[in-house]
């Protein structure tokens, strides 16, 4: 057991895909405990070797989200909340969601190339598994409490995991039933693939997203005064150096009333104006696209001396 001694912090993203799973797997339990049994459940949805033979294919993603007994669900789904919803705020539910399943599939494969005749094959460890070494590689300095005493690192931690699989899964080769080593290894490993492979097609756009993404720290975030928003910031420059180029095209000497002419020709100016107090109170976003053309021609035509 595993018990985080950091303090959550507050986010604008909701872990939705963390809930989901969450929940998804607590239904299942739920149905296996009152109304079909732990036999029938894991029969119909965990994996065992002759699914592929007898082409019953969805039980290699089905089996992650069932679970052998209370113990089981419960320390799986502990596990899936202290690493999974910063990692899913850092990426995005639907980025998290894929790579949660990836895991998965990874551990099923480890467990079928290694561990196959290790009986029916449940529950969640493999793509949660998969979720450590994704916070890990993140936050590796962040402080657990394992078993709730011994304090260490998260990378650690997710490094003697994996010592302990690997160590198991070697004791206990040939063996049937018992917990699926090789699946736990598996999750992992595919965490890695995905996460460290080298720069090809779509595992570089993703990890592009992870470490693009912001890393939101654990301090409760805090309001920003207005005035130091940078956007706005941005906004108010552009407004006062519009503004100060413009007065500067125009003649400071007071002139005689226009003719009627002459007023046709002020009124892109006066226009003008009017396009600058609008990004001045409601933002440039708000300019309709005659408005933005107005504003690119005088740009263009200060940029050209008027």
């Amino acid at each position: 057991m595993v018990y985080a001694s950091y303090d959550d912090f507050e986010s604008p993203r909701t872990p939705i895909a963390v809930y989901w799973l969450i929940g998804l797997c607590v239904a299942v339990y739920f149905v296996q405990s009152t109304l079909v049994g732990d036999a029938n459940m894991a029969r119909w949805l965990g994996y065992s070797a002759d699914d592929l033979a007898s082409r019953s294919l969805w039980t290699i993603g089905t089996y992650m989200f069932v679970h052998g007994g209370l113990l089981h669900l419960a320390l799986n789904m502990w596990t899936l909340w202290l690493f999974g919803p910063r990692v899913e705020r850092a990426w995005g539910a639907g980025t998290f969601t894929w790579f949660y399943l990836w895991c998965g599939l990874g551990g099923w494969a480890f467990h079928y190339m290694f561990q196959s005749n290790g009986g029916v094959l449940v529950g969640a460890s493999a793509a949660i598994l998969g979720v450590a070494v994704a916070y890990a590689s993140r936050w590796p300095d962040d402080e657990v409490l394992f078993f709730g005493v011994v304090p260490m690192k998260v990378l650690w931690l997710v490094v003697f995991m994996a010592v302990i699989n690997i160590t198991m899964a070697i004791v206990d080769h040939g063996s049937i039933g018992g917990t699926a080593y090789a699946a736990h290894i598996g999750g992992m490993v595919a965490g890695g693939v995905y996460l460290f492979a080298p720069r090809s097609g779509s595992l570089d756009r993703f990890r592009n997203r992870m470490v693009s993404a912001p890393d939101y720290g654990d301090e409760t975030p805090r309001a920003v005064p207005k005035s130091s928003r940078p956007q706005e910031r941005e906004v108010d420059d552009i407004v006062a150096q519009s503004k100060a180029a413009v007065a500067r095209v125009r003649p400071v000497t007071p002139r005689a009333a226009p003719s009627a002419p002459a007023a046709v020709a002020e009124a892109p100016g006066t226009a003008l104006d009017a396009v600058l107090d609008k990004i001045a109170s409601d933002g440039i976003d708000s300019l309709t696209v005659a408005e933005r053309a107005l504003l690119d021609d005088w740009s263009k035509r200060l940029r050209n001396g008027g």
